[in-house]
């Protein structure tokens, strides 16, 4: 039992990271009914933009406090990649936005091959490592189960920007615009919203997101690599199909329960089948419900 609550723990911590990137997908979706492929990979810029600021330019030894450069380094960092999403939308995206559905998913493939390698040809294709004690090492022994400082920020941080977003979308006027045109854009124009400026929010926001779990993932596990966006899109766009593609809600609870699934199933069985467990809830989400946990049943348009 003591072994379940710890691999609890850990899938929570992961599954948490998995759910703010699963964000940039739905969202996207619910707005322009596309995948953004490339969402991975600003996930995969936002860990080499802060591992640039902490261990090149040296931003933790200007600021006296760790903490406080930790801040910096979230709040630079996710204005940076909010910014290569609005850009990416702009240049990729809107001049295809009246084209078949097939067009602008080649697009983004094609955004998130460009990224990727733009990333491997400046840091170069081997890992790079953080520095250690970041984030002070205090740990905390509760009926045998070890919770880390760093579990419970990033726990802290991300169930915080989740519960923000969900204000957010369902308690303003902003988020009343949002949901709108999620169901049609030509409505939402008779009403007086700019669809355009809804759609950059949307690329600011699911970047900004996706960049704050990529200097997560960075602080945690300290090892970054360019094709950590790939492996990590993949398991949040599944989180996000767990959920319900397009339910903002669904997308934060499909990567909880992803984050659990994947822990338990390598604790309790093996830690080489933890990409094939991922796969596996993927085909069984499609097969018995396609619209994901909390999605729902809409008639088809035609």
């Amino acid at each position: 039992m003591q072994q379940f609550f710890q691999q609890l723990v850990n899938g929570l911590t992961i599954g948490s990271i998995y759910a703010l990137v699963a964000l940039g997908y739905t969202m996207v979706y619910g707005i322009l009914k596309m995948i953004n492929f490339a969402h991975g990979e600003l996930f995969m810029i936002g860990s080499f933009l802060a591992f640039t600021l902490i261990v090149s330019v040296g931003l933790m030894n200007i600021i006296p406090s760790p903490m406080v450069g930790l801040l910096i380094v979230f709040l630079f960092v996710a204005c940076l990649v909010a910014i290569l999403g609005v850009l990416l939308e702009r240049t990729a995206y809107r001049p295809l936005r009246r084209s078949t559905r097939l067009a602008p998913l080649v697009s983004a493939l094609g955004a998130s091959i460009f990224l990727q390698n733009a990333i491997m040809l400046i840091y170069g294709g081997g890992y790079l490592v953080f520095p250690e004690n970041l984030v002070p090492n205090i740990n905390w022994n509760i009926g045998g189960v070890n919770i880390g400082l760093m579990r419970v920020l990033i726990l802290f941080l991300s169930l915080s920007l989740m519960a923000a977003l969900y204000l957010l979308v369902q308690k303003t006027r902003l988020g009343a615009a949002m949901r709108a045109c999620s169901l049609d854009h030509d409505t939402a124009r008779l009403m007086g919203i700019n669809v355009d400026r809804i759609i950059a929010l949307v690329f600011i926001i699911g970047p900004a997101l996706g960049a704050i779990a990529g200097i997560m993932v960075g602080l945690y596990y300290r090892q970054i690599n360019f094709t950590m966006g790939w492996a990590y899109g993949l398991r949040a766009f599944t989180a996000a199909i767990l959920g319900g593609i397009g339910n903002i809600p669904g997308a934060m609870v499909g990567g909880l329960l992803l984050g659990v699934f994947e822990t338990i199933g390598a604790g309790y069985v093996s830690a080489a089948w933890k990409d094939a467990i991922s796969f596996l809830i993927l085909i069984l989400i499609l097969i018995l419900r396609p619209t994901g946990l909390l999605g729902e049943r809409v008639a088809e348009k035609v």
